[in-house]
Order: C-alpha cells, then sequence, then structure tokens
C-alpha cells in the first residue's frame, strides 16, 4: 500500500514552475498630460509643506538667550 502512487488530481500545479506564457500582457497606457501634472503639482505641494514647516518650525527650536534659564531667580536675589 505504501509502495502505490496514485496520480494527483492537480498535476498542473506542480509543473507551475516550468510553464511559461506564450501570451504578452498589453502595452501600459501613457499618462496624459493632466495626470503628470497633477502629479507633479502634487509632489510640488508636498515639497513644499516640508520645507514650510521646517522654516516655521526651525526658531521654535533655537535656545532664547533671554529666556527663564538665563536670568536671575528671585530666591537667589534674597527677596
Amino acid at each position: 500500500m505504501l509502495g502505490r502512487r496514485e496520480p494527483v488530481p492537480f498535476a498542473f500545479l506542480a509543473e507551475a514552475d516550468r510553464f511559461r506564457s506564450n501570451v504578452t500582457p498589453p502595452p501600459r497606457e501613457r499618462a496624459s498630460a493632466g495626470q503628470i501634472a497633477g502629479r507633479w503639482l502634487l509632489g510640488l505641494t508636498i515639497t513644499a509643506g516640508l520645507v514650510g514647516s521646517l522654516v516655521i518650525g526651525t526658531p521654535a527650536l533655537t535656545p532664547d538667550p533671554s529666556g527663564p534659564g538665563t536670568g536671575t531667580s528671585q530666591a537667589s536675589e534674597g527677596r
């Protein structure tokens, strides 16, 4: 009983790695001018947003020389 081999119902799946199709896929459609302009506009908007947030956020990250940590407190003056 162990030596008997039965045919596999889906034997073509075992041979799928050796199968080559002779059907070529259709060529890709070229993007229209409106689609290309839309992609450029989206990229430009994202880039401008990142640069703008960097320009606006940079002053907030720099230490303020006249901030609360540089002056003397009232407790150190003896009041």
